[in-house]
């Protein structure tokens, strides 16, 4: 008997500009065009900048692939990005989930470079600075509560990391990243960086979390 379904394909598009180029691979035929769009613009706009900003060395190529199986919302590995197509469906304005991994891969940290709240605080950090859609998505840094530690990661360890930029040392992110990716990172920098040992800031921002 003849098959007469209709099977479709996934969808591979290469976009070059700025000097970057995508590789946008779509699993997902029910994609809304508009968060497609979306995405591509969102990445053209901010992973130029942050390159330039952090990590000139970063690669000029990205894969991103929009996975229909994937139940997480997204993750970056190896110059590739896979984004849920369920959590697009969900959070269809979370255009900057593409800033957070693409900053991923401008870190480019080698293994064991140093904590791994600090490496997911950089990269939310770097979502809030370049973020293109963050206040339709609904995303803003996390307010801080007594019960929070550097440690939560994400946005309560970028908020912190943002408190400090105001308070000590506005290139101190960009400080602590490139001592990741040089495996140089120690404990002992917050001291160097600040007077303070971590544990001490942290006190000190839990005291008077307020930003500017």
């Amino acid at each position: 008997m003849a098959f007469s379904g209709i099977i479709w394909a996934q969808e591979k598009e290469i976009v070059s500009k700025k000097g970057k180029t995508l590789i946008f691979v779509n699993q997902d035929p029910d994609l809304n065009p508009e968060v497609k769009e979306g995405l591509i613009k969102t990445y053209f706009k901010v992973y130029p900048k942050m390159s330039k900003d952090f990590n000139p060395l970063a690669i000029d190529t990205i894969e991103v692939t929009i996975d229909t199986a994937y139940t997480g919302v997204a993750y970056a590995n190896n110059g590739k990005i896979t984004i849920s197509s369920a959590w697009l469906k969900k959070k269809p304005q979370d255009l900057d989930v593409i800033t957070h991994e693409t900053f991923h891969i401008v870190q480019a940290y080698p293994n064991n470079s140093g904590p791994g709240w600090l490496t997911e605080g950089i990269a939310d950090y770097a979502r809030f600075k370049y973020g293109v859609n963050n206040k339709k998505a609904d995303w803003s840094l996390t307010e801080f509560s007594p019960e929070q530690n550097y440690e939560n990661s994400y946005r309560i360890a970028a908020r912190f990391l943002y408190w400090l930029t105001q308070n000590y040392d506005k290139k101190i992110v960009h400080k602590l990243d490139t001592t990741m990716r040089d495996k140089t990172f120690s404990p002992e920098l917050w001291k160097e960086y600040t007077g303070k040992s971590l544990d001490e800031l942290w006190d000190q921002y839990s005291k008077n979390p307020k930003l500017s």
